[in-house]
């Protein structure tokens, strides 16, 4: 046999019942072909390569089950405004930025937090004088919310209110725009006034975030942002050797499509290549709780949250219906409890399982208690990232518990992730990336923590804390499962060879360090595309 690569030395944790661990695997053309002993690797024959792990910790590959690799790479240019508490934390970054620019270029930040403008509102006008008058674009941490400087909204025509076919707004007061844009029809008004990148600037772009995913260990993703262009983009990816993870990638469905745009999408279902494939259709049911855009059943504390993203939740079930029956799995988001209500009730109304994997719902932020078993029941996955709620204060004193309140932020309702694993969901894990950062050591850290790692003295936000196997499975099997990839999620002779080695177990590091835990190898397709120094 002809041994591509050999892995020895190592702790295998297979995940595998009737094989849970050893110290060796070989590959050949992709495969993992043999685990076992290193005697028993060793047996096989001389491999091409053969590298001795030292004890590191051989794990199957780490897979996110909700990002946005190709828009997040796009998206993250300019400031860096994450971690960053105070409004005057958030103008020094955007006035840094401004001296990296060219006079006139528009200025970009991302990842701006809610509580940072609680005081002062969101308004444009608290960045001009930092931006001395080039035009500032810069998006919140959840790419549902942005604020755009007034130059910024003068060069896009923005000069008032404006009529969406979504859930969308240009927040005015007095009828003057105030800066906010809220979703992504509102952002897009003043993001088409910008210049536009070119094309090998994107590639670029895109081929880089590739390359720092691998280096955190993940080898594959559900990318959920996609078109048939994203299609032309990953096969120019794979044909350059630039792609460096397997992704299952969705043809988002907007509110204003009609069934002709549909049936355009549908013949389309089984494109792929070696390291991606289609066959999803992802939809948004609603927006975000921190904007008052997530559905809710009872109003939050501002009187928001009572619209759906789709205006006519009918259309939307139609919608489903239609990508459900000709075999696709349906990925809803749903941020709020009658939004995942609203998800459920339409799989279950098309009535078709898809050809592959099981019908997810993305986010359930909040959830009320007797729509908890149906996804057992229903055979619905809960997609699921732990650290979105990483903002939320123990206390519930911050912008998304405020919003909704002590009941619906409660034990069980909120980031119901224990709870939805208790009452046999399958539950996925991921990041929503960029909305976080992609390091699946984070995700996993969250998992554990229900806190951010370090702060020892801060009590977890709640009782929802997974341990740290479930975690692992969350990245891993239940990733699998959830897609249908049979050959995915174990490390097991005739499973694709997508491994990731850390130098310690992350199922027995302590949570809080996890996010140091280095990263020795990435093995996806039997490609090593990532070795630590």
């Amino acid at each position: 046999m002809k041994i591509d690569l050999a892995l020895v030395g190592a702790r295998v944790r297979t995940l595998d019942a009737e094989q849970p661990t050893a110290s060796a695997l070989a590959i050949a053309e992709g495969d993992i072909v043999a685990v076992g002993s290193d005697a028993e690797i060793r047996e096989l024959g001389r491999a091409t390569e053969t590298v001795d792990l030292h004890s590191a910790v051989v794990v199957p590959g780490l897979t996110d089950s909700h990002i946005h690799p190709l828009q997040g790479a796009l998206e993250t240019r300019g400031a860096d405004l994450r971690d960053l508490t105070s409004l005057e934390e958030v103008r020094a970054a955007v006035a840094a930025e401004r001296r990296r620019c060219a006079p006139g270029q528009w200025v970009l930040g991302f990842g701006a937090e809610y509580g940072v403008f609680r005081e002062s509102g969101i308004r444009g006008e608290l960045f001009e004088d930092v931006v001395e008058g080039s035009p500032a674009l810069l998006t919140f941490m959840d790419l549902h919310t942005a604020v755009a400087t007034p130059r910024a909204l003068e060069l896009a025509s923005v000069t008032g209110p404006r009529s969406f076919s979504e859930n969308a707004e240009i927040v005015c007061h007095d009828g003057a725009p105030t800066g906010e844009l809220r979703e992504w029809a509102a952002v897009a008004t003043v993001e088409r006034a910008m210049p536009e990148l070119t094309d090998a600037e994107r590639y670029e772009l895109h081929a880089a975030a590739l390359r720092e995913h691998a280096a955190a260990g993940l080898t594959g993703g559900h990318a959920m942002d996609g078109t048939l262009a994203t299609h032309d983009l990953l096969r120019a990816l794979e044909a350059n050797g630039d792609l460096v993870q397997r992704y299952v990638v969705p043809f988002t469905i907007v509110p204003e499509s009609q069934p002709d745009d549909w049936a355009e999408l549908v013949p389309h279902r089984d494109a792929r290549g070696r390291r991606w494939r289609a066959g999803v259709a992802k939809f948004f049911i609603d927006g975000v709780i921190d904007t008052g855009t997530g559905w809710l059943y009872e109003p939050d504390t501002e009187g928001e949250g009572m619209l759906p993203f789709w205006p006519d939740p009918q259309h939307y079930r139609r919608a489903v219906a239609t990508f459900a029956r000709a075999g696709f799995q349906c990925s809803t988001h749903a941020t709020g409890d009658r939004g995942v209500r609203e998800a459920l009730d339409a799989y279950r109304e098309a009535g078709a399982a898809p050809l592959r994997g099981r019908h997810r719902i993305e986010h359930i932020e909040t959830l009320q208690p007797h729509d908890r078993p149906r996804f057992a029941a229903e055979g619905v996955v809960a997609s699921m990232q732990a650290q979105h709620m990483l903002w939320c204060e123990p206390d519930r004193s911050d912008n998304w518990s405020r919003r909704l309140g002590p009941q619906r932020s409660a034990q069980g309702r909120a980031f119901p992730i224990r709870s939805l694993r208790e009452s046999g969901a399958l539950v996925a894990l991921g990041s929503d990336w960029p909305v976080v950062r992609f390091d699946p050591r984070l995700g996993l850290s969250a998992a554990r923590l229900r806190r951010p790692p370090r702060l020892r003295d801060r009590p977890p936000f709640d009782d929802e804390a997974i341990d740290g196997l479930a975690a692992l499975e969350g990245y891993t099997t239940a990733a699998a499962a959830t897609v249908g990839e049979e050959r995915l999620g174990r490390i097991l002779p005739g499973f694709a060879a997508d491994v990731t080695v850390f130098a310690d177990d992350p199922v027995e590091c302590d949570p809080d360090d996890l996010p140091e835990l280095s990263v020795v190898l990435t093995v996806v397709d039997g490609e090593i595309v990532h070795r630590a120094a």
